[in-house]
């Protein structure tokens, strides 16, 4: 949808899927290219929240036990809706967290099967199907705008543009307290990034997953970095302007297209989600910064 009053601003809205975030369509596509026997185990993901959403709601759609391992810290409204969904949660300190997220492992958890919210070649072709619906409905586009993240759904939106519409650049959005794509970017290799735990929990890992860097490198076009203000008006923005709650990292993507306006450009924002905690919401609202 265009963003009223910001002309060549299209939203690709992902808050309005069933758990209010992109991450159901993979989780979904990966759930159903898995055997009965690979299912019966159950299966589990890690997840600041919002793949922990969408494999609990795809797992309970196929009556298949479902555990998340999530970081101390994740947002409260995220834990919820995951207990609703009767998924088993697991807290842990976010250095382990990552480290289940590299080796692909929870020992505790197994035989359960992993499904790797970035890497899980399921995952990414459920989140490319949101690239094949943009070209659908922006066929003129001049850009994509992803939140990166870890690289799964930028890489598979990417793939599926290039397919179709090889001279369109898909970049990853970051916000400047943690920026592991541009640092990549710049030594031409995954590299330590600083990292200042914020509001916009969604993206921002330390580091470009090894697995995930030959994509980004190959598919993205660049990183766009935005500060934490930028992300907080993009925010208050899409509330007054579409009716739309986003969480940070959905709202990254907007931020920078705001900035990439001009010259008849048509930039497609993808707003990867809407999970955010009350509090935070009324507190960017309000003028206020979290």
């Amino acid at each position: 949808m265009p963003l009223e009053g910001v002309d060549g601003l299209f939203l690709k809205l992902e808050t309005l899927q069933p758990i209010r975030s992109f991450k159901v369509r993979g989780a979904a596509n990966a759930i159903a290219m898995l055997s009965p026997d690979q299912l019966s185990q159950g299966v589990y993901t890690a997840s600041a929240g919002n793949m922990a959403q969408g494999l609990a709601w795809a797992a309970r759609q196929h009556g298949v036990r479902c555990s998340v391992v999530v970081p101390d810290g994740a947002p409260q409204t995220k834990l919820e809706a995951v207990r609703r969904m009767d998924a088993e949660i697991v807290s842990l300190p976010y250095a382990e967290w990552w480290n289940v997220l590299a080796t692909h492992s929870y020992p505790p958890l197994e035989p359960a099967r992993f499904v790797h919210p970035v890497s899980d070649v399921g995952v990414m072709a459920g989140n490319g199907t949101i690239g094949l619906e943009i070209l659908e409905d922006v066929p003129d586009l001049q850009e994509v705008l992803v939140p990166f993240g870890g690289g799964g759904l930028s890489g598979g939106i990417a793939t599926a543009v290039k397919s179709v519409k090889p001279g369109v650049p898909v970049y990853g959005c970051e916000v400047e307290t943690a920026a592991p794509l541009r640092a990549a970017l710049d030594a031409g290799r995954p590299v330590e990034a600083p990292r200042a735990p914020t509001f916009v929990d969604g993206i921002g890992g330390p580091v470009v997953l090894t697995e995930m860097w030959p994509v980004a490198s190959r598919l993205l076009a660049g990183s766009l970095v935005v500060s934490l203000a930028e992300v907080e008006a993009a925010i208050r923005l899409l509330v007054a302007r579409a009716s739309i709650v986003a969480e940070g990292a959905g709202a990254a993507s907007v931020a920078a297209g705001l900035k990439r306006l001009g010259s008849d450009r048509r930039v497609v924002c993808v707003v990867s989600g809407g999970n955010i905690d009350a509090a935070v919401l009324s507190r960017i609202l309000a003028g206020g910064s979290p």
